[in-house]
């Protein structure tokens, strides 16, 4: 009795311990905080919103971006950002950035583009365990004001 239930035992604390370190690695405590971790692999993003260059003056943005996140805060992304109906200069514009995700799982993100010099700062929220998540552009930002959201889904393999 006493082996069966030394085995017993060691099998839950295994299963804990295994449960613990399979959360970790996915960017959740075992209280399901989130952190940085919970953002890994790739996102396809859809960004939709508008620029205003001038008092008055609302200029649409449309477009798509796949961003890797690397889960421990650094990303890279390549966008294609149609602004007022014209094409960017680059079929797709390479970014690099860093990212952290909050316990609660709201978090901020800041993308360069070396390309034109220009940043953009956002803030997000992320939601299904990452497997998705929302974003705003925020300022400070270089450019004119702007209202400009997206959703980023993980991809599959």
């Amino acid at each position: 009795m006493i082996k069966r239930r030394f085995k017993v035992t060691v099998l839950a604390g295994s299963l804990m311990l295994l449960s613990g370190m399979l959360s970790a690695a996915w960017g959740q405590t075992r209280g399901g905080a989130c952190m940085d971790g919970i953002l890994r692999g790739d996102y396809g993003f859809i960004v939709e919103g508008l620029v205003f260059p001038a008092p008055g003056v609302e200029v649409s943005v449309r477009g798509v971006a796949m961003t890797t996140f690397d889960g421990q805060g650094g990303l890279t992304q390549v966008d294609h950002i149609v602004i007022g109906g014209q094409p960017p200069a680059l079929e797709w514009t390479p970014g690099t950035g860093t990212y952290h995700v909050n316990a609660d799982c709201t978090g901020t993100m800041r993308i360069n583009v070396p390309s034109t010099g220009d940043f953009v700062n956002l803030r997000i929220v992320v939601s299904g365990q990452g497997r998705q998540i929302y974003a705003v552009v925020t300022a400070p930002f270089s450019g004119p004001a702007r209202t400009v959201t997206s959703t980023g889904i993980r991809r599959d393999y």
